[in-house]
Formats: C-alpha cells, sequence, structure tokens
C-alpha cells in the first residue's frame, strides 16, 4: 500500500492506509498506537506495512486496555506528538469513554487554550459485517454531543485519504469515524492538489453527492451508499432526491443542509445509530428551525431501532436499507 502519486482507484482501507503514511512521512511527529497495529497491520490491515517502513517506535502495539491507550495519547499529546489512536472495534470505545469526554475534549479549555489536544482516535464503526456484540455499533451520538470534539466520517475512499490527512493536522481532538462495512469499496482517491490539504474540501463541509429537486435525503458513512440507492430508484419512479453527504457530525455544516432543505421542500435523515437523541434528531429539529418556511412536509427520519444492536442474523431487519429510505420518501411526498 503506498500514497498516491496520481488519481488512483482504490478501496477505502487502502485509501486509509495511503493518507497514515503520507501524514507520517510528511510530520515525524506523527505516530500510532493500537491493539494489534504493528506488524499484523490492524484487524482491518489497515496500518499494513506501516510498522516496517517506520518501525516500533512509531506503530505501537498497545495491550488490550483502551482507557490505557487514551491517556497515554494525552500525555504524548501534551508532548508535542500528534498521536494516532485506533479503536479495533466500534463497542471497544467504551472503556475509554471517559478519558475522551473528561480529559481529552475538556483538555485545551481547562488550560484556556494553552495545551492543544492533536489526538485523532480512529473508529471502524456500523454494521453490514455480521458480527457479534459489539462489533456493529454506532457511537457517534455520544462524541458528538461533547464540546471539544470534532467528530466526521467519511463515505468515499478519496474522503478517506484527505479527511484523515485534515484530522492528523488538526491541533483538536479528533473522532475519525470509520464504516467498516465499506472498508473494500472502490474509489478514485485523487493526487495532492498544489495548495496541499487547503486544495481540498474542508474536513467539516458536507457536498451533495447527488443533485435533485424534489426530496433532500442526508446521512453519513455507510448510509450514503443505501441514499444514494434509493435515489437512483426514486428516479425510475419520478421522484428526485438530492443526497447530501454529512461528512462532518460536529462541527455540521448547516449551510449545505439548510441550503438543500430550502430548495427541495422536503427532507429524509437516516443513519444506522438508534434515532433516540441522535445526531439525525439534532439535525432534524436545526433543520425545522432554520427552514420552516420552505418545507412542504415535516421532516422525517429513518434509523436504526431502539434497541441494542441484534444478533447478525438480524441486522437486515434492524439497519436501515433502500426501501426503509424510500417509504419514508414517499411519506414526505404525500403531504
Amino acid at each position: 500500500m503506498t500514497e498516491p502519486a496520481a488519481p488512483t482507484t482504490m478501496p477505502i482501507a487502502k485509501a486509509l492506509n495511503s493518507g497514515l503514511r503520507a501524514a507520517m512521512r510528511e510530520d515525524d511527529r506523527v505516530l500510532l498506537m493500537g491493539e494489534d497495529i504493528g506488524p499484523l497491520g490492524g484487524v482491518f490491515r489497515i496500518t499494513d506495512g506501516l510498522h516496517a517502513e517506520f518501525g516500533g517506535d512509531r506503530v505501537l502495539d498497545t495491550p488490550l486496555a483502551e482507557s490505557g491507550i487514551i491517556g497515554t495519547a494525552i500525555g504524548l499529546a501534551m508532548r508535542g506528538y500528534r498521536p494516532v489512536i485506533e479503536i479495533q472495534f466500534d463497542g471497544f470505545v467504551y472503556p475509554g469513554f471517559d478519558q475522551i469526554v473528561s480529559q481529552l475534549a475538556k483538555m485545551t479549555a481547562r488550560h484556556r487554550g494553552a495545551v492543544r489536544m492533536p489526538v485523532v482516535i480512529r473508529i471502524p464503526y456500523g454494521g453490514h459485517i455480521g458480527a457479534v456484540e459489539h462489533h456493529q455499533e454506532s457511537p457517534e451520538a455520544y462524541f458528538a454531543h461533547t464540546a471539544g470534539l470534532r467528530v466526521v466520517s467519511p463515505a468515499t475512499a478519496n474522503d478517506a485519504h484527505w479527511m484523515l490527512r485534515q484530522a492528523i493536522a488538526s491541533d483538536d481532538p479528533v473522532v475519525f469515524l470509520e464504516p467498516k462495512s465499506k472498508y473494500w469499496s472502490k474509489g478514485e482517491v485523487l493526487a495532492s492538489p498544489a495548495a496541499g490539504l487547503d486544495g481540498v474540501t474542508g474536513m467539516h463541509r458536507a457536498v451533495i453527492a447527488h443533485p435533485g429537486t424534489d426530496v433532500t435525503l442526508i446521512g453519513h458513512g455507510a448510509m450514503v451508499h443505501v441514499l444514494l440507492q434509493a435515489a437512483q430508484i426514486a428516479e425510475r419512479e419520478g421522484t428526485s432526491c438530492e443526497v447530501v453527504d454529512l461528512r462532518s457530525l460536529s462541527p455540521i455544516d448547516w449551510e449545505t443542509l439548510v441550503g438543500s432543505a430550502r430548495r427541495t421542500g422536503r427532507v429524509v435523515v437516516a443513519q444506522e445509530a438508534p434515532g433516540h437523541v441522535s445526531v439525525g434528531s439534532e439535525i432534524a429539529a436545526t433543520i425545522a428551525e432554520r427552514a420552516f418556511y420552505s418545507l412542504e412536509a415535516p421532516v422525517l427520519r429513518v434509523s436504526g431501532f431502539d434497541t441494542p444492536f441484534p444478533p447478525a442474523q438480524l441486522e437486515d431487519i434492524y439497519l436501515p436499507d433502500a426501501d426503509r429510505v424510500l417509504d419514508a420518501v414517499d411519506r414526505a411526498m404525500a403531504y
């Protein structure tokens, strides 16, 4: 796995790997920490080859202790390093939750800006891999709710590469959510622009993944692919759907979201996470607030159910699919 020198088609997993490699080559303060990320290259092989290139002092295998990993990263950041942590699976982040919300997120404010926290926490998240409990969760709302954290999630290979490099360059802590079910989905990764990181879309900007005129569909991560599928089906049935890739969950690019809502007059927000007190809830409430006079229908939400993630045999029932999105589209158009 190598950094792309020209526009190259590659899976999201390889794009993440190339982003890590590029950041480590550019700045020797960048180091990686996580369980089995060294010679093995991680359970998803995202760090494959990096231990061999950069050595054990910069690609560190850690004990199975998320609180210790995050606490160590906080100390390293205070000494001028830029640690990138891999949490092996989404549900494994909870033992480190106190370190994230009580220390990492608050350290800069606690020191009135004098102490920066350039820590990236990479979390493979979401379902569609047929795994067991604690391996298919969507914990984004916990982190998006926490002041002091930046929370982002790429949906494409190009965003995986460039957003990861932008996250590592940030002086604030970034929770970097990777849709693990799309690790092997391929896409084009653009060559380095002349302006460097400033020449690509900002990490906190939403993008229009598919233009449309009748209904706005909003989602992030793997859900973007579901929304694009739903938009294609709806188009054959005569309904034009605009798909907005959220990309950043905190802060949220309200200008793009509200602008799309005002153009179409109808909005459906979709996510894999449970709907109660969620990112989708916040988006629905804010659009209803800011685009009220443009809306032709209530903002509708499609989400996972408000239950713990079920056994793998039931994940297709639990996770939103194109049919559930299209049902919401039909209900929005019926107003």
